[in-house]
């Protein structure tokens, strides 16, 4: 039987899709990023249609509210 756990995970790599840069970044858990500038091309990352915020369209890690089961940002 699996246990649930409310644990919630806030690093999270972010993958640039303009240059594969990856950083190790740790998420907000009061509000939503809506923009990520990438350290190395300096390309502004915005969310993909339908996700909530950068850690859901680049990350490896969904945001926390996510996570959690809720609706993010709303």
């Amino acid at each position: 039987m699996a246990t649930q756990t409310n644990e919630v995970t806030l690093q999270s790599t972010i993958t640039c899709p303009k240059c594969g840069h990856t950083a190790d970044e740790i998420m907000p858990t009061d509000a939503c990023q809506w923009f990520y500038e990438c350290a190395s091309c300096k390309a502004v990352l915005k969310p993909e249609p339908g996700d909530c915020c950068v850690y859901c369209s680049y990350g490896t890690i969904a945001c926390p509210p996510i996570q959690e089961g809720n609706s993010c940002c709303g």
